[in-house]
Formats: structure tokens, sequence, C-alpha cells
């Protein structure tokens, strides 16, 4: 979809403060870690006010459809402010499934709301969490940070744990329905934060059929192409993506080339079919720095993620329980159950 993508961003500023921030004169609930609808603790003047009066040197990222601020509050700590346009009812009902979606969840890999507020002047509000190392995307197609070997396959292993408990272990049972590297967002540890909840499917099980008369849409070379052609929803959707994202961090290669309209999955092909072949396809930008027998596993993991039939996908589950057998380098997470 053509609105942003949430708030990967790299801002040449301070640090990151707790996440939890409140304005001038409120007290912190220590007994409640997270928010509820309607729990609104900042008006749009103090936001304002906190951005520079939205100013365009405080945007730190930006889509058809909405602009995210860098906001510094009386604390000193950062947030990131999302304002999403209401021009229209669709734009509306986006930013209140969003709202509904993340005041009811909460995990370590999931991109954490603060508060929220809804303004007629300067539209709808997201306070977030302030996540300083930008996208994986940027991490993997930028000129800046190289992530190692290990850091990929922690991020690999967090995306599973984050999309395990969104399809089988919150209440709600969730389709993420848009995974994809700019929608993963890394913290100063190189920490996953999947965020932007605005395509997201909620309260079935397994799938649901499409609605009449429904677009279809899609991110280019992350979409499951058997939802393109159905309109059939299901979490096998998020797995798809997520095998497209195994690819991604393996080879370094963007999912969608924008210049040649070529697939990732496309120029992968006959490593999947032989993970034998993987040296063929690694990053380069890793200089051989990476574990052979991994990488072979997680090609092979990535061809059962993007099989043409769903029922063949694994569920994030039995991904999780995969990693934990096959792939030392996140021994040190499960472990100690934390994240890198």
């Amino acid at each position: 979809m053509a609105f942003l993508r949430c708030f990967g961003y790299n801002v040449k500023r301070g640090g990151v403060a707790d996440v939890r921030v409140f304005a001038e004169g409120d007290k912190e609930d220590q007994s409640d870690s997270t928010m509820t609808a309607g729990a609104t603790r900042y008006t749009s003047d103090k936001l304002k006010k906190f951005t520079m009066n939205f100013s365009n040197s405080n945007i730190i990222a930006c889509g058809g459809f909405s602009r995210v601020y860098l906001a510094n509050f009386p604390d000193s700590s950062l947030k990131a402010v999302k304002i999403m346009d209401r021009s229209s009812e669709r734009l509306n009902r986006i930013y209140k499934q969003e709202l509904d979606i993340l005041v009811k969840i909460q995990h370590d890999n999931i991109v954490k709301l603060l508060d929220h507020c809804d303004d007629d002047e300067f539209g709808n509000m997201l306070v977030f969490e302030y996540v300083p190392k930008g996208t994986l995307q940027d991490k993997l197609h930028g000129n800046n940070t190289i992530l190692s070997w290990r850091n990929r396959m922690a991020v690999a292993f967090q995306l599973a744990q984050a999309i395990d408990y969104l399809h089988d272990k919150c209440a709600l049972q969730i389709v993420h329905s848009d995974i994809k590297s700019s929608n993963i967002l890394l913290d100063d540890q190189f920490n996953c934060k999947l965020c932007d909840f605005g395509s997201a499917k909620i309260g079935f099980s397994s799938s649901i059929s499409p609605p009449t008369n429904r677009v279809m849409l899609g991110s280019p070379g992350y979409t499951d192409p058997h939802y393109l052609r159905t309109g059939i929803a299901s979490k096998k959707n998020d797995i798809y993506s997520f095998g497209v994202i195994i690819l991604e961090l393996i080879s370094g290669v963007e999912a969608f080339s924008s210049v040649s309209g070529e697939r990732l999955i496309s120029k992968a092909a006959s490593i999947l079919n032989d993970a034998s072949k993987v040296a063929e396809i690694m990053d380069p930008r890793l200089d051989r720095n990476y574990v052979l027998e991994e990488a072979k596993a997680m090609v092979t993991l990535a061809a059962l993620c993007l099989s043409d039939f769903p029922g063949l996908r694994p569920s994030a589950s039995e991904i999780l329980e995969n990693m934990r057998s096959r792939i030392s380098s996140i021994s040190f997470l499960c472990s100690v159950g934390k994240k890198v």
C-alpha cells in the first residue's frame, strides 16, 4: 500500500530513553505497562510542541498518506509521532484498525505504541517508541552498517517469534499481511521490531474468503502469489513473506528490483531447488563471514515457506523449532529467552 510503512530511520541525534514517557505533571503507574484505547495522555498541541510545530526538519519518514516526526519529550526522550491522513473513510478505517490492534498486543519484537491522539486539524496521531537503527531494508541495502551473520539470524528468529505471537499466542489471532524489510525496525542492539498493522486481518484461525469487489493489494516481491490469485487471506501469507525475508537476509538483494522488475525469488530459484549452491547467492558484504551449514539450512527453510501450496508451508512455531535445532547462531537467544 502507498501509505507509510511505519518509521524506520537513522537520525543523528541523542540516545533513547525509557519507552514509557509522560507529560509534565503526569505520574507513571508502575502496575500497567500497556496502554488501552482511550488512554490518551498527550493533546495535539503538546505533540505539536514536541515536534517543533511539526517542522519539516523533524520529519524522519513519510509516505503517500502519512508522515512521521521525531518528537523530543519533556524528559529529553525521543519518540516517533506518526500522523495519518484522515481525508477519507478508508484511511480512517486503517487508522482505527491499527490502533485497535496495537493497544491489545504486547511483544518484545513488535513496536510499542505509547499514545494516540485524534485531531480534526492535524490528523490521526500515533506515538511510538523510538527505534534508532532504522529499518532492515536500510541495513541490508544501504551503504552504512553491515549486519553480521549472527545479527541476521537473530532478526530472522525474532521475526518468527513476532509472527508466532500474532498468529497463535495473542487472543486476536492476527495476520500482519505486509511483512517486508521496510516494516522491520532495528533497535540499538539490532533487535527486530515489527511495525505497521494498517493492512492486518484479525479474528480468524486460518483463512478467510475475500469480500466481493475487494482490490488485492500488496508489496511487490513479498506478497503471496496464492493470495493475489485467490484473494484468500491466511496465516500462510505471512509465512510466504517470511521466506522472502530469509532470502533477503542471506543475499543482501532486494525483494523486488524497481529497475528490472525482477523478484528475488526468481533470482534464487536454482538455490531454492538445491541448497548446496547457497554460496552463489550469499551477500558479498559478509566477506564469507557466515556459517555455510546454517545458510544451507535457512535456504531449505525458505523453500518450504515459499511453497506454491500454502498448506505445505510451515507454521511460525515450526519455523522456530527448525531454527532452534539447526541454527547454532541463535542458541544464545534460546538459552536466555532474550533478544540479542
